[in-house]
């Protein structure tokens, strides 16, 4: 495969990780939801570890467990701001 193809495959590959984050911030959004009528905090420093323990399991690579957990903290820390949203 040429550069442009590989780009493509990625354009493609993009699309279904936004779409993905879109479902996954709606499922967050309810949480914080729930969280706010409970009283409870936002923040859940046991769930995420939860989280970053699960993906890093599940890591085929060729991202080092690292790496892949870097990538969920920010997509974690993004998802707790929209929790925190009214």
């Amino acid at each position: 495969m040429e550069i442009a193809d590989w780009r493509d495959r990625i354009d493609a590959l993009d699309e279904q990780i936004v779409g993905l984050i879109s479902k996954r911030a709606e499922a967050a959004k309810a949480i914080g939801e729930l969280k706010r009528q409970a009283g409870a905090p936002v923040y859940e420093p046991k769930r995420e570890q939860e989280v970053f323990d699960h993906v890093r399991a599940m890591n085929p690579g060729p991202l080092g467990d690292a790496e892949i957990q870097h990538v969920f903290e920010r997509i974690i820390d993004v998802m707790r701001t929209l929790q925190q949203r009214p």
